[in-house]
């Protein structure tokens, strides 16, 4: 299935949302809690899966592509919004924390993305919103992501969104790049994706970066995040513990020597 040709404009900086622009009878498709905004004259339907129909027709076809979201953690619902008035018609979709929304044409990109769980946000109806298992005992158990990705296949245009700023990495054959195992956003089919582990018992134990990096070797392209969600919670349960504890002098003197002596 062709996917549904859509125009677009990101606004903002660090708390982003996407305008999708339709035309009649265009429909884009979204995670459920994204929506943001729309022009009067599209219709909302809630549906099954992604709705490409890319595992087949009929009931089954749709339970095993609802099935396959549930597994990466997603609701079993996606909702579709469809132009099916004159002229055009916008519809936004916002990002759920502070970063930046990757805009991914899939058919620039050998028609296939492979993705952190958490990373899609919406695309034009007839791109496949599916999982990747990882083959590799190794990437699975310290990846950081598991053994389930999310997997963008089509023709179309998708949105991904991860937190902090986002750098676009074009590795060449054979190039590798190593990286933080939570800094993994996105990359393309061919680039080979494992972990490997640090070196040096010392910089395991007192390096405070963990025991393995992502390793990927090109050819193909890799999206990083400087802020995965993951350290931003730690962060925020760390700030609330402080706080918790009575911490709200933390610019003054007194704020610093009081935690000290309470041993903050």
């Amino acid at each position: 299935m062709s996917a549904h040709d859509i125009d677009y404009h990101i606004h903002g900086e660090e708390m982003q949302f996407v305008e999708i622009e339709l035309d009649p009878m265009e429909t884009v498709i979204a995670e459920a809690g994204s929506f943001m905004m729309m022009d009067d004259g599209i219709e909302m339907a809630t549906i099954f899966g992604d709705g490409s129909q890319s595992e087949g027709s009929g009931l089954f076809g749709k339970l095993l592509s609802a099935g396959k979201r549930l597994i990466t953690g997603e609701s079993l619902f996606m909702t579709a919004y469809t132009h099916a008035g004159d002229g055009k018609k916008r519809a936004s979709f916002a990002a759920p924390y502070p970063g930046k929304i990757i805009p991914l044409d899939l058919s620039q990109l050998d028609g296939k993305i492979i993705c952190q769980k958490d990373a899609f946000l919406c695309a034009a109806k007839g791109v496949s919103v599916g999982i990747e298992f990882s083959q590799k005992l190794g990437r699975g158990f310290f990846g950081g992501e598991g053994f389930i990705m999310q997997k963008l296949e089509g023709d179309g245009m998708a949105f991904v969104h991860a937190g902090g700023s986002i750098i676009e990495k074009k590795l060449e054959l054979g190039e590798v790049l190593k990286i933080d195992t939570g800094c993994l956003v996105a990359f393309t089919r061919d680039v080979d994706y494992d972990i490997e582990m640090v070196r040096g018992v010392r910089n395991m134990i007192f390096g405070g970066e963990g025991i393995f990096f992502a390793r990927l070797e090109g050819p193909g392209t890799v999206w990083i995040q400087s802020l995965p969600f993951s350290r931003l919670a730690d962060r925020v349960l760390q700030a609330s513990r402080h706080y918790g504890k009575g911490g709200k002098d933390e610019g003054s003197i007194l704020g610093t020597l009081g935690n000290l002596l309470d041993g903050n």
